[in-house]
């Protein structure tokens, strides 16, 4: 399995699994293949509802909890200092674990119209610093800042995030948010890294599918790969949990990223930091 070294020296597997609506009433089985698929690296987040279950599914895999990474999220509610350190031991109680491998903020505003966001997002990062100067996360970072929302962490704070979750496909790369995190030494994990349906029916995505040999999903985590950005893919049989972590028997030749880097919007969630929810028609 290919890795990345983060800023802080934590090496992480290159390919994570999402586990966003991942699990079914109260069904671990989604979680237990993605174990037996050879995945390590789960994300999760308070919002999810899946800590417990992976909590319990690594549990019943008598796999060292060491051999896992565990990233969770903070949700909008929860931010704040004594707010956060409150949900991170809920985190911690839910996942059966005493420390987190990475834990970040989900949200860089918990409403569009919040005027103190600043100093909210200044306050959750110093809780957050503690607990990391205590020992009990390994890494920081966070999910959907761009440049103005993570600039303002940077400049206040005293730990550095070591990686950022930004929806990243083929079709909505965001150019501008990932420079400015490989500038800062941040690595940028996609969440929706094949984009849903509309990106894998595309025209260039299908055509570079066949000239690779390759699945449309697979075409899309290697481009992500290629850009240096570690994405996140989700699935719910075995079969696509495998074919998703099988994206490195090829080569994306230059021309064909540049083609890929330069495609038309395409499968955007409609979520933005700053913005209402968009429902495209």
């Amino acid at each position: 399995m290919q890795t990345f070294t983060l800023s802080n020296g934590l090496q992480v597997p290159a390919i994570g699994f999402g586990t966003y609506k991942a699990v079914q009433g109260e069904d671990i089985a989604v979680i237990r293949m993605a174990i037996d698929a050879g995945y390590r690296y789960f994300d999760t987040a308070s919002f999810y509802g899946t800590e417990s279950f992976i909590g319990e599914a690594i549990r019943q895999s008598s796999i060292p909890r060491q051999e896992f990474f565990i990233a969770s999220k903070l949700w909008k509610t929860e931010m704040g200092y004594k707010e956060t350190r409150a949900a991170f031991q809920r985190t911690l109680e839910a996942l059966r674990t005493d420390y987190l491998d990475v834990y970040m903020i989900h949200w860089p505003l918990p409403t569009v119209n919040c005027s103190d966001w600043k100093e909210l997002d200044h306050e959750t990062w110093r809780a957050m610093e503690e607990l990391c100067q205590e020992g009990k996360i390994r890494a920081l970072g966070v999910s959907n800042f761009l440049p103005h929302h993570l600039d303002n962490i940077i400049q206040r704070g005293t730990v550095m995030p070591v990686v950022a979750q930004l929806e990243f496909h083929p079709g909505y790369t965001q150019g501008t948010a990932v420079r400015y995190c490989q500038d800062h030494n941040i690595r940028v994990q996609a969440w929706s890294p094949i984009g849903r349906g509309r990106v894998l029916t595309d025209p260039l995505i299908m055509e570079l599918a066949e000239k690779y040999g390759a699945t449309p999903a697979q075409i899309c985590l290697r481009f992500a790969l290629q850009e240096g950005v570690m994405p996140l893919p989700k699935a719910s049989s075995s079969e696509r949990m495998r074919e998703n972590m099988d994206c490195l028997f090829f080569c994306i030749e230059k021309e064909d990223l540049w083609r890929l880097e330069t495609m038309p919007p395409v499968g955007w969630s409609g979520e933005h930091p700053d913005r209402e929810r968009y429902f495209p028609s």
